[in-house]
């Protein structure tokens, strides 16, 4: 987990003790801030080398005038080693959070115990704190806090006789209880930071799986074209093989009715399938041609007819309010009856009604039976295929043996006038960036 902490440029204690960090400001684009949602700013060695130097030069310019009014030792250069110390190891926060914590950590109690002046060497024990809360060691770095804050206790109240400056006095616990102050202010802006980071964490991950689902929807649904188009076509020149090769010898002429029906459905299915597959290859790009729907119904009866079903259609209320989608889904429901029917029944008629109207369509395709396997209805996925369509706008279907005899298809496809509505006049996309 590998974020750049920017270095904390104001605030705090006359002494250069830093205050709580400024919440960062939200991303023009609707996202969190760089440094916040783990963006990394690093070099081909993938070491923040950039922070780390400018947090280095900071601590030793601060550090340098924030000496003078401060009645400590002054910086030499044994206070100058263990500053480039707190601040070099923070290169490794993101590989060591543990050990970078804990170093700077200790550092700074040393510093302080020598008896240097008070400075921004607290901004490098923030970026340690954060690095490690962040990356989920949350024990190691408020146990290197609270040893820190237990350490500076012990040398201003009590170790201070026998350590520099001499003649050194006890700290005003006024100071120790800002030091307090901003040990928890610290602890508690990095744990807001690591919730933060596990809420964008979870909502990438949610937005992920819902992508996949959405591909996993749309390669059902073409699985679901490619059946229902296979599946109708190969059972007609199924049926029209077999007479072709029944009267090839005594009937040519109807022979060769049978090969053009053949050939016209082959042709058919072709041109849906390279629909099919090109939207697949092609998701974003329009189709080349209209999706099938009710209109077509005349041609899936034809077809039906060459293959030697008799198909009635009775038709109540106006089809033209049935939207794409729905209209799609009754053609594809009746197509796969019908195929059912011409595999698996003895009937050589059916009947096909629609209704049309209160925001639905109702379909009812029936034959007169029997059945001629134990796959009566249908097998495989075709009544799933039906069942999933119905499903995905809500509506339900029923398929079964009538009382009577024969085989009954019962669906109800709802639709609503909104729906309706946006596919005529799409919404004017919004302006507002999520």
């Amino acid at each position: 987990m590998d974020e750049q902490q920017p270095p904390d440029r104001g605030g705090g204690h006359p002494c250069g003790f830093p205050g709580p960090r400024p919440p960062g400001r939200p991303g023009r684009r609707g996202g969190p801030p760089a440094w916040l949602s783990g963006a990394r700013s690093r070099t081909a060695a993938g070491l923040p080398w950039v922070s780390t130097a400018a947090l280095l030069v900071f601590v030793m310019v601060g550090t340098g005038f924030a000496e003078h009014g401060q009645d400590r030792r002054p910086l030499d250069l044994a206070a100058r080693l263990l500053l480039c110390v707190a601040v070099a190891v923070l290169l490794l926060r993101h590989r060591r959070p543990v050990a970078v914590v804990a170093t700077t950590c200790a550092a700074t109690l040393v510093y302080l115990a020598a008896g240097y002046p008070y400075g921004p060497v607290f901004v490098a024990v923030a970026v340690g704190c954060f690095s490690a809360i962040v990356a989920g060691h949350r024990k190691a770095a408020w146990w290197s806090l609270g040893g820190l804050w237990a350490g500076h206790v012990l040398v201003s109240h009590w170790l201070y006789r026998w350590l520099p400056p001499g003649g050194d006095g006890a700290a005003p616990w006024t100071q120790q209880g800002f030091i307090t102050a901003w040990v928890l202010a610290v602890v508690a802006a990095a744990e807001l930071l690591r919730v933060r980071r596990e809420q964008w964490a979870a909502t990438r991950a949610e937005r992920e799986a819902a992508e996949r689902r959405r591909a996993d929807e749309e390669r059902l649904r073409m699985a679901r074209e490619l059946h229902d188009v296979l599946a109708h076509s190969i059972s007609v020149i199924n049926v029209q093989a077999g007479v072709g090769l029944a009267l090839l010898d005594s009937d040519p002429e109807q022979a060769r009715t049978a090969l053009t029906t053949i050939k016209a459905a082959s042709k058919e299915a072709l041109d849906e399938v390279r629909q099919v597959l090109a939207n697949l290859r092609a998701p974003g790009d329009a189709p080349t041609s209209p999706a099938p729907g009710l209109d077509r119904l005349p041609e899936l009866v034809e077809q039906a007819a060459s293959a030697g079903l008799t198909v009635t259609v009775e038709s109540e209320g106006d089809p033209a309010a049935v939207p794409p989608g729905a209209g799609l889904a009754a053609f594809r429901i009746v197509q796969e009856a019908l195929t059912n029917i011409v595999r698996h029944s003895g009937s050589r008629t059916a009947l096909v009604h629609i209704g049309h109207g209160s925001g639905r369509v109702r379909l009812r395709v029936d034959d007169e039976g029997p059945a001629t396997g134990d796959d009566a209805g249908g097998g495989g996925n075709g009544l799933v295929g039906m069942r999933e369509r119905a499903a995905a706008l809500g509506g339900t279907i029923e398929a079964g043996p009538r009382p009577d005899g024969g085989f009954r298809v019962l669906a109800e496809l709802p639709f609503t006038a909104p729906d309706r509505d946006r596919r005529r006049n799409p919404p004017e996309p919004s302006e507002e960036t999520p």
